[in-house]
């Protein structure tokens, strides 16, 4: 049966205030505030400030009057939520699946994992006491639906067995519901202040009543799981990952290069299993105080070869502990389909692979940008269709060949001068670099159309000719542009490559 798992930090805003400001004190009456549609609403409140009667979304005016001493700060949510979204990547610890629930909460599949915590018991244990070590105030409850698990964590922040879940969940508020605030009230009118009490009235009056947005019945049935609510980080397909746990805390750089010995032949397991090999590689230290630290590679071609994978951590394994890592993790970001194959029988091995490695050592250590490797590109103009690359991230690529082109291009196409009997007639001589070639025989020509997308509307045609001079050498060179075309004046001819 589905787990779901729910960390709900009700005082997230306050205490990441409260942990960034040298002026606060525990029994300050602090507000946070945002703007409100007629004045500033109060964002969180500390413990001192709810003690006088201050209430989220309560205007200042409103709190103040009832306390003039509540000290009133801007609050910050862009960064309550970029701190939200840096404990779900910690939370990865316990469950790959992590789902960021705004404004102060996370879900977790937790489904098959709370054995290895000592059960859910253990698990929720476990949670609650690590965000404590982080000055975080945190409630654990784990529910078979992702709304009932919310619902627990809020009002009923204890485990609970399935066959109790239903009786347990009638005892809580309607606002557990997550239901709009209209709605709310029209229940409470209607004296339905409990779920119990609106399981118990008729589905059919229900729908009638509340549709669209205020759909009550499709809000029990999401909270008993009645209809499916699959978590957003859910994946069907997750990337390779490998969790290492430590029983105390470790200090020292080298904990990340010793990490990775136990690390990497897990991960090459699962490689092997799935029949994949990586092409990125991610290990991330967990620290005590809930900040993560991360070191990359990559590789030119997928592997799955220990050996190799180790060395490229060399000297990026060197994380820095700040307070202490307490878990790490490997995962594969990137992979692609890698079968088994055999090297050789009584041949030489396939170099490919050496330069591959080689590839990924060399990117390791001077970086991915500096190391290149052409490429072809899209275009059939000649000095368009090859460039430069990342080695790492396009990996070379054999194209079929159906024109035979010379060996060597140059950079710019460079001026000739050609004889010629007619202006659209083959050449018979040309100077190149001050020296003349007759032309023994010749192939041609082979007409490409400018690229009307890329150029202007003067652009004139080429036509290609491969020739051979009388010593032998062979070149490939174009006329650009037809007599009379209406787009310049007389045709031009230039040098383009060399074969050979």
């Amino acid at each position: 049966m589905k787990r779901i798992l729910c960390i709900w930090l009700p005082s997230l805003a306050i205490e990441r205030w409260a942990k960034t400001s040298s002026d606060y004190a525990p029994d300050s009456p602090i507000v946070l505030t945002i703007e409100g549609a007629h004045g500033p609403v109060l964002y969180a409140v500390s413990k001192a400030a709810r003690e006088r009667g201050a209430r989220v979304g309560a205007r200042l005016t409103d709190a103040r009057a009832l306390d003039p001493q509540f000290i009133a700060v801007p609050a910050d949510p862009a960064g309550d939520s970029a701190l939200l979204e840096r404990l779900a990547r910690w939370a990865m610890r316990w469950s790959p699946l992590v789902e960021v629930d705004e404004p102060d909460a996370l879900r977790l599949d937790v489904t098959g994992v709370a054995h290895l915590f000592g059960g859910e018991q253990g698990l929720a244990r476990d949670i609650e006491a690590r965000f404590a070590v982080m000055g975080l105030t945190a409630r654990a409850a784990i529910a078979p639906t992702g709304s009932a698990a919310w619902a627990l964590a809020r009002y009923a922040p204890c485990l609970c067995g399935e066959e109790e879940l239903e009786t347990k969940l009638g005892r809580l508020p309607i606002a557990a519901l997550r239901l709009d605030p209209d709605t709310l009230l029209t229940l409470e009118r209607l004296g339905l202040k409990t779920i119990g009490a609106l399981l118990e009235v008729p589905r059919l009056a229900l729908a009638r009543r509340f549709r669209g947005a205020e759909d009550v019945v499709d809000a029990l049935d999401r909270l008993l799981g009645r209809k499916s609510e699959p978590l957003t980080a859910a994946s069907n397909d997750t990337p390779p990952r490998v969790l290492l746990r430590l029983e105390e805390p470790i200090m020292h750089e080298e904990a990340a290069g010793q990490a990775l010995e136990q690390l990497i032949p897990r991960l090459v397991r699962q490689l092997e299993e799935r029949h994949l090999g990586a092409r990125r590689l991610v290990l991330t230290g967990f620290r005590v105080d809930g900040s993560v630290v991360e070191a990359g590679v990559a590789t030119s071609i997928p592997s799955r070869q220990g050996g190799h994978l180790k060395r490229l951590f060399e000297g990026k394994a060197a994380l820095d502990p700040g307070f202490g890592f307490d878990a790490f993790a490997l995962e594969a970001t990137w992979t692609e389909p890698l079968g088994a194959a055999q090297d050789s029988l009584v041949e030489a091995p396939d170099p490919s692979g050496d330069i591959a490695r080689l590839i990924d050592r060399l990117s390791v250590k001077l970086g991915a940008s500096r190391v290149r490797r052409p490429q072809s590109c899209e275009s059939h103009v000649p000095e368009r269709s090859s460039g430069w690359g990342d080695a790492i991230s396009f990996p070379a690529v054999a194209r079929e060949r159906r024109r035979v082109r010379p060996q060597r291009l140059l950079d710019r196409p460079e001026v000739i001068a050609v004889i010629y009997a007619t202006p659209e007639g083959a050449p018979r001589r040309f100077v190149w670099r001050r020296q003349v070639h007759d032309i023994a025989r010749f192939e041609g020509p082979e007409r490409i159309a400018p690229e009307w997308w890329r150029e202007r509307s003067t652009a004139r045609l080429r036509d290609y000719y491969r020739i051979e001079d009388e010593a032998g050498r062979r070149y490939w060179i174009y006329r650009q542009g037809l007599a009379g075309d209406g787009r310049g004046g007389a045709p031009a001819w230039f040098m383009q490559g060399l074969f050979g």
